[in-house]
């Protein structure tokens, strides 16, 4: 189910959009938004997460997961 919105963008980022759109990279312009609003709402939660973890006491699973995703910026292509 979806439901319609209405909302206005500017007329730069409405041709960016449509550029997108023409140029094959998205299927149309409800498809970029509701993609941008998607990544939005995840970065959001990821920000809570953070702040839970920078809150919270030290974890040394976690710290040896942050130590081993630094190491993996290290090979090509993966960062």
């Amino acid at each position: 189910m979806s439901t319609q919105v209405s909302l206005r963008l500017s007329d730069a980022l409405v041709a960016r959009i449509d550029e997108l759109v023409r140029s094959g990279a998205a299927r149309s312009r409800a498809e970029v938004v509701e993609s941008a609003l998607e990544r939005e709402l995840r970065r959001r939660l990821y920000e809570q997460d953070a702040e839970i973890y920078r809150s919270g006491e030290p974890d040394p699973d976690l710290d040896a997961l942050n130590t081993w995703m630094q190491s993996r910026r290290s090979y090509p292509g993966l960062g």
